[in-house]
Order: structure tokens, then C-alpha cells, then sequence
């Protein structure tokens, strides 16, 4: 336990294969030629349903993408089974060994499949989302009735539509278009479902005396920013569109909430509910402007950063190690 650092690191992912009979040397064949696989093992007729072999290797980090194009070549995932774990940590020195022969940070390993995963997740119309949005949208509206900069943010966090958003940009990275058209599909069916609710909540709340116009169009020094769309709203969009799909690549999902508390999505549909529920033009203008504002900056940036990361995030890695050093000397000393 010299070097904690070390041993807990997760350097390693944890393959488990299932393989028919037939396909299983060449399975075994592939793993073993390649220099950032470990700990190869192989069970013969363990599989019950379908009859087959087991086959289980430690893989490196930066190199799970690559060793699963190899094994979707041989027809693996077709007619076996892949199961791709991350391990709590790896306290061997093969680990180490293993990732210093695949060149780059394991912190900064994108594996494209899980990336994909991620996406078509993101664009799934479930129950769930719309819940969590309307709870979002909802806050929101209270915290424009209160001007409580407090509530906004927790409604940014509550808020689920930044999956949706990054299903779209990568829909048009992968150049899968049928999920760039799910993505975009979702966000605008829910965030109008989210704002159609939240209106109707806020004319029963209008017809019960809870809220007046007053409250509603008053000066906000702390929520005004929600439907006053500016230059900045842009800039901040783009950023937050940027590390959103750096944080997606690379599974940084507590960068994520950082993402979420930066733009301003969800507060702009809690305003234009209020403004639809007492008709403001000024009101739903300014909300929806900025609705639109942040969406289209997130979808922007998050494509060109997905694009560039597929496009020459291997090299930029693997050239890292001339300014940081080799992952076998980190931690050393």
C-alpha cells in the first residue's frame, strides 16, 4: 500500500464474454495478441443459456473502445454476449503495467459504444423525465412568483432536459440522424408539456388569490435575468454546451450538475408558464427567446466539441503523456 493512488486507481475495465463454441478461439486468439489485455481467462461450456463458453480479460481504459470494434468484427455481439464493468480498483501491478502500454490518461478514455448508450438513453420519452420536468418547471415558477435565486438554482438541478440535448449532439456527431431527430422530439414535446402544465397550475393559482400579476411582473433584481436574454446568455450556453459533452465522453457525471446550474432552460419555462397563465407578451417573449437562446448554444457547442473529440482526442491523449509523463512514472517518488 505504498501507493494508494495507485491501487485504487480504476485503470482497468472488466470484459465478460459469452461465446458459442465455435467463435470462442478466435475470441481468445484476439485477446491474448494484444499487449493492453490482461488476466485473460476462459471457461469452457459454463454458459447454459445459449450453450457456450465464458471468457473474461482486464482491459485497458483508453482501449475498450477500440477491443470492442474488434469483437463486433468477429460477430461477437451478435451471436454471444459482452458485458463491459468498471472494477472499484485494481491493487495489482499488472494494472499498472497493463495501462502504461496504452498510451494516454485512463481519465481521459472515450469509449464511443457507451457514449451512444448514454444518447439513446437521453432520448427515451420516459414517465420519469417528464416528471422530473415538470417538477423543474414548477420551481421555477416559484421562484420567479418569490425571487428567490435560490430556487432557481435547485430547479436547474431538478431540471432532466440537458439529456436530451446531448442525445441531439450526438446524434449529429455519430451521424445517427434518427437520434438526433428523437432528441430534438423529446425536448420540444416535453418542455411543451412541461409549460402547458405548469400555466394550468398557475390559473388555478391566479383563480384562488395565491398569485396577482403584480407579483408576477414586478421588478426581480434576483430572477430578472430568467427572461432578459442577452449576449452573455449565449456565451454561458456554448460553455455549458462544451463541458456538458466533454463530461458525457468522458462519464464526468458530477461535472454534469455543473452543467445543469449554468444555463438557464428550465427558469425561462417556469417564466413563460407564469407569462401564459396571466398573458404577458412581454413576459413570454423574453422567456421563450431565452428557452431558445440556451438550447440552440448547448446543441452548437456540444456537436462541434463531440466532433472534435472523435476527430482527434486519441492523438491529443496520447501526446499528453511528452507533457505529463508516462502513466507508469505518475505517482512515483
Amino acid at each position: 500500500m505504498r501507493h494508494p493512488q495507485r491501487t485504487l486507481r480504476r485503470v482497468v475495465l472488466h470484459f465478460r464474454l459469452t461465446s458459442p463454441p465455435t467463435l470462442t478461439e478466435q475470441v481468445v486468439h484476439l485477446l491474448t495478441e494484444q499487449e493492453w489485455v490482461t488476466n485473460v481467462t476462459l471457461q469452457e461450456g459454463v454458459v447454459v443459456q445459449p450453450p457456450g463458453d465464458l471468457v473474461e480479460c482486464d482491459v485497458a481504459r483508453e482501449k475498450a473502445g477500440v477491443l470492442l470494434n474488434k469483437l463486433n468484427g468477429l460477430g461477437l455481439d451478435e451471436v454471444g454476449g459482452i458485458v463491459v464493468t468498471t472494477p472499484t480498483g485494481t491493487p495489482y501491478a499488472a494494472a499498472r503495467r497493463l495501462e502504461a502500454a496504452a498510451p494516454g490518461h485512463p481519465d481521459d478514455a472515450v469509449i464511443w459504444e457507451a457514449v451512444e448508450a448514454q444518447a439513446e438513453a437521453g432520448a427515451i420519452p420516459t414517465v420519469s423525465f417528464h416528471v422530473f420536468l415538470v417538477l423543474a418547471v414548477a420551481l421555477a415558477s416559484i421562484a420567479v412568483i418569490t425571487d428567490s435565486a435560490v430556487l432557481v438554482v435547485g430547479a436547474m438541478v431538478v431540471g432532466p432536459e440537458y439529456s436530451a440535448v446531448a442525445a441531439c449532439c450526438a446524434g449529429i456527431a455519430l451521424g445517427r440522424w434518427s437520434l438526433f431527430g428523437r432528441g430534438v422530439r423529446l425536448l420540444v414535446l416535453s418542455f411543451v408539456f412541461a409549460i402547458v402544465v405548469v400555466a394550468l397550475l398557475a390559473l388555478a393559482a391566479r383563480g384562488l388569490g395565491m398569485v396577482t400579476l403584480d407579483e408576477v411582473t414586478r421588478p426581480r433584481p434576483n430572477t430578472g435575468f430568467i427572461w432578459h436574454p442577452d449576449k452573455w446568455s449565449f456565451v454561458v450556453a456554448l460553455i455549458a454546451g462544451a463541458a456538458g459533452a466533454l463530461a458525457l465522453a468522458l462519464s464526468k457525471t458530477a461535472t454534469l450538475v455543473g452543467v445543469f446550474i449554468s444555463v438557464t432552460t428550465v427558469p425561462a419555462a417556469g417564466n413563460l408558464a407564469l407569462g401564459l397563465a396571466f398573458w404577458d407578451r412581454s413576459e413570454m417573449a423574453g422567456s421563450g427567446e431565452q428557452l431558445v437562446v440556451n438550447i440552440v448554444g448547448m446543441q452548437i457547442a456540444g456537436t462541434v466539441v463531440l466532433l472534435l473529440m472523435r476527430w482527434c482526442w486519441p492523438g491529443v491523449t496520447a501526446a499528453s503523456e511528452r507533457v505529463f509523463g508516462r502513466q507508469s512514472d505518475l505517482g512515483t517518488g
